[in-house]
């Protein structure tokens, strides 16, 4: 049984079922239904046309369970000779089912578990894995995402951009339970990209696939974090990395950039060096006024404080980072970075033990509590 093939034909099938009239909610249960079918039976019979066999079977679920209302059966009788055995239709709604499950109405977290759910074909249960969050918790987070949806009309425009902040939102979970949430959201926005032709697609694509090729080097063999700066570069996936520029230079090619554009130019910069040295810190400055032109993000302001402290030195960095609200995350650790930088050990200290304090992951609290106690040994004692 082929697991990936299935996933990759359900939002396909669900779109097709919403298409024809199917209420989301109950499309969605009809889709699993007949996943659940097709472990049973495809391993001794194979079916020839794999999506044209679920659409078939996920519509004789939906129809078998709404049978009993009598307003439905004139759609019965209108679609029912849609649905003999046979090729599915070309039209790929995909790209509808992306717009659907990143609905505005949504919260992040909801449109989040939807996504995964309809469009990923993740099961409830791994999605609350993934989470760490109790599988009835996740059940009824995505049953209500499925009953605010249940109502938009499926063909109202979407914003691309809500879509793209979804999927980034999914890589950033990283890798937990049993899946890799990184390589899934790379999945989707491989397919998001065959379904349309935009750069900034382009461009989160490239950003991920930046990433991901530097994930073997980030943790040490204790799990300990390991600093972009003190990264082994020969453990990076130089073929991804090549996958990546490519990429983005065919979207930055087009002059129409975008957010996500700007954040893979500075990844690729990164990837670009042989070692932390040789990095182009005053480029990334560039690319970095780029993205706080886009965006006006505080976190944006933060990360370019940093390139400046490399670029232009340690107190440079202090400099922007002093026009910048304190209370900003992760505001105490790049002052602690940028005070070691300046040769202040006590203060550098004293601010990674703050920012420990205030870390949102183990693995962070560990990464700076192990800072802080290094500088607490260099410094010379009365």
């Amino acid at each position: 049984m082929d697991e990936t093939l299935l996933r990759s034909l359900t939002p396909g099938v669900l779109a097709i079922l919403v298409r024809r009239g199917a209420d989301f909610a109950a499309a969605e249960d009809a889709v699993q239904e007949a996943l659940v079918e097709a472990f049973r039976s495809w391993p001794a019979d194979p079916p020839r046309d794999p999506k044209g066999w679920l659409v078939t079977v996920a519509w004789r679920k939906f129809l078998d369970a709404t049978r009993a209302d009598a307003a439905r059966r004139h759609r019965e009788d209108v679609v029912d000779a849609e649905v003999a055995p046979g090729p599915a239709a070309a039209v790929d709604d995909t790209l509808q089912l992306y717009f659907l499950c990143a609905h505005p109405s949504l919260t992040p977290s909801s449109a989040v578990a939807l996504t995964l759910r309809a469009v990923g074909g993740l099961t409830t249960r791994q999605i609350a894995q993934a989470y760490l969050v109790p599988e009835a918790t996740m059940a009824q987070r995505i049953s209500r995402a499925k009953r605010t949806v249940s109502g938009v009309r499926f063909d109202q425009p979407g914003d691309v951009a809500t879509v793209l902040r979804v999927l980034y939102l999914v890589f950033n979970e990283g890798y937990s339970g049993d899946v890799d949430l990184a390589a899934e959201a790379i999945r989707l926005t491989r397919q998001l990209s065959a379904s349309i032709d935009h750069p900034e697609v382009a461009g989160l694509l490239a950003l991920m696939l930046l990433h991901h090729a530097r994930r073997a080097a980030r943790t040490a063999p204790d799990g300990s974090l390991v600093p972009l700066a003190d990264q082994d570069r020969s453990r990076w996936d130089t073929a991804l990395i090549a996958t990546g520029v490519e990429i983005l230079q065919a979207a930055l090619a087009r002059d129409r950039l975008g957010e996500f554009q700007a954040q893979a130019a500075i990844a690729a910069l990164h990837a670009d060096a042989q070692d932390a040295a040789e990095t182009d810190w005053v480029q990334i400055v560039e690319w970095y006024d780029e993205l706080v032109r886009l965006t006006g993000s505080p976190v944006v302001r933060l990360n370019r404080a940093v390139a400046v402290g490399e670029a232009d030195g340690p107190r440079a960095g202090l400099a922007a980072l002093a026009e910048l609200d304190p209370a900003l995350p992760r505001h105490t650790a790049v002052s602690a970075y940028l005070h070691e930088r300046d040769g202040d050990l006590p203060a550098a200290a004293r601010l990674y033990a703050e920012a420990a304090a205030k870390a949102s992951s183990l693995a962070e609290v560990d990464h700076l509590t192990r800072q802080a106690a290094r500088l607490n040994t260099r410094i010379p004692r009365d």
